[in-house]
């Protein structure tokens, strides 16, 4: 592509120019090294990061996060673990001090089944937050309606999950997915949650989503370094075949290689 089309190409998370389809995730890496090589390799301009898990409240995880910024990365603090509202919100407004950033990846457990957000209180946790001058980046399953209500409150951008966190299935309901772009064309979308392999990167960036945010497909590949290099091709590899335009499907056969003009050959026989 030229310089004008891959300057075209870039997308934004509430009006900040990002050029990399892929966020990345910066929990259960082998080893901090290992972390930082790989998030690297994927290419990824963004980073997420869990404060609950690192208990923030008592200062703890500091070096962890001092760690992350010296990757010269943007940082998305998201509210992974929290199941009420108040936690959610408290959670957003200490991220909001320590990284001096007004995005957060709001993330609320409805079940410990699956971890499916709670999408009642994740509504209601997004209308306070936005609210508050926060620009959440609401983590929900791919419900339609809950998509709505969240558009409507002025979520700029929605992260549907593929599948459930952790499980590696891929995109459990394109269907779903595909209605969710088509009915919000001008909202950011990014699908989170639930890939397990590059292929499945690729269909969602083929459904026109705007990026895909990995952690655990990375982190626990067996070589998480390569894997990230795998899903930054993948990304590319989708979005490209999205703005090329895919064939239309067939329900007959069709020869790549016409008959119409072709010359006629024919053998007597002797």
């Amino acid at each position: 592509m030229s310089d004008v089309q891959n300057k075209q190409d870039t997308w934004n998370i509430y009006g900040t120019e990002i050029s990399s389809r892929l966020l990345i995730g910066s929990a259960l890496y082998p080893s901090p090294s290992i972390m930082e090589d790989s998030i690297k390799s994927s290419g990824a301009e963004v980073v997420t990061l869990s404060l609950r898990r690192q208990s923030p409240e008592s200062g703890g995880g500091n070096a962890f996060w001092q760690h992350i910024k010296d990757l010269g990365m943007k940082i998305l603090p998201n509210t992974a673990g929290c199941h009420s509202i108040q936690e959610a919100v408290t959670l957003a407004q200490m991220s909001r001090e320590i990284f001096e950033t007004d995005w957060v990846k709001l993330e609320l457990v409805g079940d410990e089944y699956n971890l499916q957000p709670d999408p009642i209180d994740l509504v209601k946790a997004t209308e306070i937050l936005i609210n508050d001058g926060f620009k959440v980046l609401p983590y929900c399953t791919d419900d339609l309606v809950i998509c709505r209500h969240l558009v409507e409150l002025g979520c700029e951008v929605l992260m549907p999950w593929g599948a459930p966190i952790g499980t590696g299935k891929g995109l459990l309901n394109p269907y779903a997915l595909s209605a969710i772009r088509h009915r919000f064309p001008q909202t950011t979308l990014i699908v989170d949650a639930g890939l397990g392999m590059p292929s499945h990167a690729v269909q969602a960036l083929e459904l026109g989503y705007d990026a895909v945010l990995l952690n655990s497909a990375v982190a626990q590949a067996q070589d998480p370094v390569l894997m990230a290099k795998a899903f930054k091709a993948a990304v590319e590899a989708g979005r490209y075949g999205y703005m090329a335009g895919s064939m239309p499907e067939k329900d007959v056969a069709n020869p790549s290689t016409p008959t119409l003009g072709m010359p006629f050959w024919h053998q007597e026989n002797s």
